[in-house]
């Protein structure tokens, strides 16, 4: 196979950061080709991956004159997201869907795509950035310029070895004004499209009642206790809570009560006051190291545990397929199934799964 190095396979959603991404890779010089991923059945209004969308995205390639392809990955995207989706939550955890994709369909099968078109890179339109370190003498990733729009947190998970293959062309990019400004000045018209923000298989982010018709998860009475036990009043349904819920408990008390966790066993809701939220240690599973190899001593890091929140300082050190942390500080509502991001300066060290 002759891989030619100036031809990259663009992810395409329909939507402006994508589009734009084409047109700045095309004028940057790449042989650019299209292409929106088919992954679920029917159609979700404002997801990334209806019609609508797909042909959003075929516009602008024939607008740019690129080509462009749409792939089934269906039955990929059901394995490995949506069923990891169901199975978190049957096991009292809050998955996050875009990690799984990212590794399994935008850089893993995607990527494979790449390869039988000839492809050096492959390209999406999220906020990150690759980069050769001499440092470290490897490629790295690395946050964009984008502030708190930055998309590193959900990459930790992809194949190290695909990061000198892949573009970020937004990386540098400071404001999403900026990305929709570059648009109209090349007359796209997605360029007020609004963004996709819920979870591209669930309508009108309605999780609960996805598992209910999607899964053999269905509502289960049980209890709420406080942390010693003690019975507070009833639930539905494990699914239908998550942690630091403090709304829809349907309890009295004399302080505002909040969801620590659950005791799956006997179908309990754990609940306590918000001090009870605070941790000082986690564990994370599912380790995915990018910028080493394995950590060898205790490493002072900076950790996210959240996307929507910043960095906090911590201690972590790897014991086999583990990573222990010690935080500075107490975090608040720490859940597991959720990634646990580590950075280095503004590399992305890896990450894993709160456990």
């Amino acid at each position: 196979m002759i891989i030619n190095p100036k031809r990259v396979l663009l992810g395409m959603s329909g939507g402006v950061d994508s589009s734009v991404s084409a047109i700045l890779l095309k004028n940057q010089g790449y042989e650019v080709i299209g292409t929106t991923m088919k992954l679920f059945e029917g159609e979700i209004e404002g997801s990334c991956c209806n019609v609508d969308s797909t042909k959003d995205a075929k516009r602008v390639c024939d607008f740019l004159q690129i080509p462009h392809y749409t792939i089934n990955f269906k039955d990929d995207f059901n394995k490995y997201v949506i069923q990891d989706f169901i199975n978190s939550y049957k096991n009292c955890k809050t998955p996050n869907p875009c990690v799984e994709c990212n590794k399994y369909l935008k850089f893993g099968a995607m990527y494979k795509k790449a390869m039988e078109l000839e492809c050096n890179y492959i390209a999406t339109g999220h906020y990150a950035k690759t980069q050769y370190s001499k440092e470290y003498k490897r490629w790295v990733l690395k946050k964009s310029n984008a502030g708190s729009k930055d998309q590193s947190y959900f990459l930790w998970n992809i194949p190290k070895e695909l990061l000198e293959h892949i573009i970020f062309p937004l990386a540098e990019y400071e404001s999403k004004d900026t990305i929709r400004k570059i648009a109209q000045e090349n007359n796209l018209k997605v360029a007020n499209k609004p963004d996709s923000e819920d979870i591209c298989f669930i309508p009108n982010g309605n999780y609960k009642e996805f598992l209910e018709n999607n899964s053999d998860i269905v509502p289960k009475e049980g209890n709420i206790v406080d942390s010693s036990g003690k019975i507070l009043g009833k639930h539905n349904g494990l699914y239908k809570y998550t942690i630091g819920q403090r709304k829809g408990l349907g309890i009295s008390n004399s302080v505002p009560l909040f969801v620590l966790g659950f005791n799956k066993e006997k179908n309990e809701v754990i609940v306590g006051e918000e001090k009870e939220l605070y941790k000082k240690e986690i564990t994370v599973s599912d380790i995915n190291l990018l910028l080493v190899d394995e950590i060898k001593e205790s490493l002072e890091v900076e950790v996210k545990t959240r996307y929507s929140l910043k960095t906090a300082k911590a201690s972590i050190w790897q014991e086999e397929n583990i990573i222990k942390v010690i935080f500075d500080e107490p975090q608040r509502a720490i859940t597991p199934g959720q990634s646990a991001v580590f950075y280095v300066g503004d590399i992305v060290l890896g990450g894993g799964k709160i456990v």
